[in-house]
């Protein structure tokens, strides 16, 4: 009777947590997911492990009919409880959905297709321990003059480079010289090349190539308390205050804010999920919806270096390690501000137990000093009118530590009816690294006490950085090498020198976001309007030429396949049913801030089989419940044959119809010394942008904000 009475509680809990059917699965759900499975047919499996539970989201129209009703009955049933799960046993893959209510299997599949699931942490540092026991590896370290307990190994996955069966799953450790330094990035063990069998946790191929020297840790750790003078520019330390309190309301999954309201969930493979996101028209007086989902969907890294330790680094940070998977604490007053609140994240480990992510999501309000519209008018003699209106926004954040990147991604929710969405990634281990029990905070900011009140406007309050971009900083990868100055290099090295014994390898950042856009109902389509010049001809004006917007609409999924920058022009998701009182027709539009680089990479390439869809940022296809990947459900070892640009090839309708746009945000990056030890920030982004949604603009009616008391705050002692 106690498994029962166990499952009992549970249910009770579960009964009195969950409000949205999009909410992500409950450490409840998830214990009872994994006790369901392991009591069926699996129950004498030795080899059980779970690599990906997640909430089986109703059906769209089901979502939506609850959320319609919901608004009119609080009382609104929820629509029933199922979770998928990919599962490895015997060395199978195994499609699961289990039934929460009834707890129950409900059906169980085996995956024939090629690729693998995520990996998981736990058979990850399982594989990087093998090589310290491993007899030739030991002697290779020792060769090097190096001491094995200065030696930190990761695990790497191995792509796919034309075998035609599927083969073992595998990884590839790299291993690294830590010493004095905490940047082991920059100190490669280079020449050496582990392969590691995942399901039979054995190495199984091993290579000393070539000895290459390893760098010093000299100037490479990036810690404060290891820097020495003379130091780098100093400011004046800042902070956020807001006295009566944060404009938002958080209640169970559901955030809503100023004009805006949406629904925040988590994902062990997408990480943050902004879903059912509503903007409020004032002159309607109802919210309209804008996004149905929206998240990351893969993130594609593919390194410019074809040696033998170097040419399978070709990274899909999302499919192969999980970014949600690897979410990182937010630690208040360093990753997120003083006004910012949290919430927790929870994925299922290896064995099926929940695995509680402290403080994995912030929300917080951005001051960012700037103007969301100002004019200033000299033109009645006499008079200077200006009106200014301060720019706040909502910004909900996620910092996920993939190997030795990390990434920062923000979603930024505009009055203005606008969502920014970006990322700032670090490279390397300089904020948080989860992934072996490691872990960097940064430091906190101190307490702070009221003493006595100031009068200041409300824009000078709670200054924040607006970071509303794809950004990139930290450490780069590094390559050993035994040159010590650029005029030794000859030939092709496939990087920049930046210290001795020091290449920072070439390489791509491309990120995908899977954009469900309902501009105004889920009736949608995609528009192209292009700028064209006309030439003036006939002498009806003194001008030669000026341009005009010729505009597009496509009709099927091959009409909608973007290559930014090839012509002038913008890009708009427009509802064909809707229209403004003049007669426009209700949209979006996509606007890129930068990070538009696509692929490089010959069309034969294996890494570029498989992230096919990186010749093009945007990519718009028919809705479809399963098509959430856009490098295919089983990333790892993958072939490219179920991917965005796959899915695009059956050349669907899309014309006022469900649609999903896809986006990339990408960067070349060409290292340089300045990237050296750590890399400041590099930025980009892209914007979804009211065009015609609004009869006019939203903020004019917006009452500016008067001062407020500030307190005069003392650090305490």
């Amino acid at each position: 009777m106690a498994p029962f009475f166990f499952l009992l509680l549970l249910s009770l809990e579960l009964a009195c947590s969950y409000r949205h059917p999009l909410d992500p699965l409950t450490p409840s759900e998830i214990s009872i997911v994994g006790s369901v499975i392991k009591i069926s047919h699996f129950g004498s499996s030795k080899s059980l492990s779970f690599h990906y539970v997640g909430l089986d989201e109703p059906d769209k129209p089901e979502v939506l009919a609850w959320s319609l009703g919901h608004r009119r009955s609080k009382e609104k049933a929820l629509p029933p409880r199922r979770a998928f799960v990919i599962a490895r046993s015997e060395g199978k893959t195994h499609e699961i959905y289990v039934d929460i209510a009834s707890r129950s299997v409900v059906s169980d599949e085996v995956y024939e297709g090629f690729g693998y699931p995520m990996l998981t942490f736990e058979e990850e540092e399982a594989a990087s321990a093998l090589p310290f026991g491993y007899p030739p590896f030991v002697a290779s370290v020792r060769k090097r003059g190096l001491a094995l307990e200065d030696v930190l190994c990761t695990p790497l996955s191995v792509g796919w480079f034309g075998e035609e069966k599927q083969g073992r799953r595998r990884v590839k450790i790299a291993c690294y010289l830590t010493g004095d330094t905490v940047n082991f990035y920059a100190r490669p063990l280079e020449g050496v090349t582990v392969v590691v069998d995942l399901d039979a946790l054995a190495i199984v191929e091993y290579e000393d190539r070539v000895v290459v020297p390893v760098p010093e840790s000299a100037g490479t750790d990036y810690r404060a308390a290891k820097q020495r003078p003379p130091f780098g520019p100093q400011t004046k330390p800042g902070a956020v205050v807001q006295p009566e309190g944060t404009g938002f309301e958080v209640d169970g999954h559901m955030i809503r804010w100023a004009n805006w309201e949406f629904h925040l969930g988590y994902d062990v493979r997408a990480g943050t999920v902004i879903s059912v996101a509503s903007v409020k028209d004032s002159e309607v007086g109802t919210p309209r919806r804008v996004l149905y989902r929206g998240f990351v969907s893969e993130l594609f890294i593919p390194y410019m270096d074809p040696s033998e330790e170097w040419y399978y680094k070709t990274f899909f940070d999302a499919g192969e390690n999980g970014f949600g998977l690897s979410a990182a604490p937010l630690e208040p007053n360093a990753d997120c501000p003083a006004n910012a609140a949290f919430m927790d994240a929870h994925f299922a480990g290896q064995d099926g137990a929940p695995v509680r992510i402290p403080n994995a999501l912030c929300v917080f309000e951005r001051y960012a000093g700037d103007a969301s519209w100002r004019h200033t008018e000299f033109g009645f003699p006499g008079q200077v009118i200006t009106e200014v209106r301060p720019d706040v926004s909502l910004v909900v954040r996620m910092v996920s530590a993939v190997g030795n990147y990390d990434y920062v991604i923000d979603w930024e929710f505009k009055t203005s009816g606008s969502i920014k969405i970006g990322e700032a990634s670090r490279r390397g281990l300089g904020a948080v690294a989860v992934r072996f029990g490691l872990m960097w905070r940064g430091p906190m900011v101190g307490s702070w006490k009221p003493e006595e009140t100031k009068r200041v406007p409300l824009a000078a309050v709670a200054g924040s950085r607006s970071c509303t971009k794809v950004s990139l900083t930290g450490i780069l990868e590094m390559k050993g090498t035994r040159y010590t100055h650029a005029d030794q290099i000859a030939g092709d090295e496939h990087g920049t020198l930046l210290a001795r014994n020091t290449i920072g390898v070439y390489h791509d950042h491309f990120v995908t976001f899977h954009l469900d856009l309902d501009v105004d109902g889920p009736a949608n389509s995609f528009v192209r309007s292009k700028l064209k010049t006309v030439g003036v001809t006939d002498g009806s004006s003194r001008r030669r030429s000026y341009w005009t917007v010729a505009k597009e609409t496509a009709r099927t999924e091959a009409d909608a396949r973007v290559e930014l920058g090839a012509e002038p022009g913008e890009l708009l998701v427009v509802n064909p049913s809707k229209r403004t009182r003049m007669g426009n027709l209700v949209g979006y539009r996509v606007i890129s801030h930068g990070a538009t680089a696509a692929s490089l990479l010959s069309d034969d390439d294996y890494p570029q089989i498989r992230a096919s869809y990186s010749k093009n940022q945007v990519w718009v296809t028919a809705y479809n419940k399963s098509e959430k990947w856009a490098a295919g459900l089983y990333t790892d070892e993958s072939r490219g044959d179920d991917n965005l640009a796959a899915w695009s090839r059956r050349n669907a309708g899309i014309e006022d119809t469900d649609i999903v746009l896809w986006y990339t945000a990408g960067f070349h990056h060409v290292p340089c010394q300045e990237d050296f030890p750590l890399m400041p920030l590099l930025s980009g982004g892209f914007e979804l942008r009211p065009a015609n949604f609004f009869e006019r603009n939203p903020l004019i009616k917006t009452r500016p904000n008067g001062p407020v008391l500030l307190p005069n705050c003392s650090r305490n002692p």
